[in-house]
């Protein structure tokens, strides 16, 4: 039986996602609760791998699970895995899915926020585990007017960390600033895929252009280069948090799959 998880987390102890011997990440502790709670569960597959610090209001995976297992537990699993899981870590939904959902390549596009506060005294307390405390003043017409030049499709080698056989040419969907009632400044942030590091680099290049440290066609004047650019800060991971993932109606999860696949490939 094949189950979509929706999952919450704060990042900040965790060594990201993926895991790892002799780290404590999220998906090892909840690979941990979901043994106790399904005994040995088929694969763990994640729409989005968030770095360490990274944290995630709409991280999604999926999970296969013995299905007379999952027919003792439909109903309490939601409050089962609450007292499993450590209090960073929670699923808020949990469902059966059909069995071409692929959490990972079935997802049409991936959104995320960065948040900042560019106040003289810092981040609020009750806020420093998800806000990123910025030195300089920034000027939120200028971060959308650089940030506008990113939109689209593009080689982002300048801002990935390249692997082997991958390539660094994604689709841009959203790019653009806000300022929110409290003061924050908040990045919003889609893509169909994101490659290692690409959305902390954006991040991490516009923040300049923002503060006046930087000209406003710095930013997509990289897009040029082919191999990452050394001048790029890459912006602490807490302030980063994956808001969200879409999919097509359940028709088009195997299309969408073979589509994304393809373009990895």
């Amino acid at each position: 039986m094949r189950v979509r998880l929706d999952v919450s987390y704060d990042g900040t102890e965790f060594s990201g996602w993926a895991a790892q011997p002799d780290q404590r990440t999220v998906a090892g502790v909840l690979l941990e609760a979901l043994t106790r709670l399904f005994g040995r569960p088929g694969g763990l597959t994640v729409a989005g791998r968030t770095d360490a610090g990274v944290h995630a209001t709409g991280q999604v995976c999926h999970v296969d699970v013995p299905a007379d297992a999952w027919a003792r537990s439909a109903g309490t699993v939601i409050r089962r895995l609450a007292g499993l899981l450590p209090p960073d870590v929670r699923v808020v939904a949990a469902a059966e899915a059909p069995p071409d959902f692929d959490a990972r390549f079935s997802a049409i596009r991936r959104r995320y926020e960065y948040r900042v506060v560019d106040e003289p005294w810092g981040a609020p307390p009750l806020r420093r585990r998800d806000t990123l405390a910025w030195p300089w003043r920034l000027d939120v017409h200028r971060l959308n007017a650089a940030a506008a030049g990113l939109i689209g499709e593009h080689d982002f080698a300048a801002y990935c960390r390249r692997k082997e056989h991958g390539t660094t040419i994604r689709t841009l969907l959203r790019l653009d600033w806000r300022r929110d009632p409290d003061g924050a400044v908040v990045a919003s942030v889609e893509a169909d895929a994101f490659c290692q590091a690409m959305v902390r680099s954006l991040v991490g290049a516009l923040l300049p252009v923002g503060d006046g440290r930087r000209p406003v066609e710095w930013p997509a004047s990289l897009l040029s280069r082919r191999e990452r650019a050394s001048e790029v800060g890459v912006a602490p991971p807490h302030g980063l948090n994956l808001v969200g993932v879409d999919y097509p109606d359940a028709e088009g999860y195997a299309a969408q799959a073979g589509r994304a696949r393809t373009l990895r490939s």
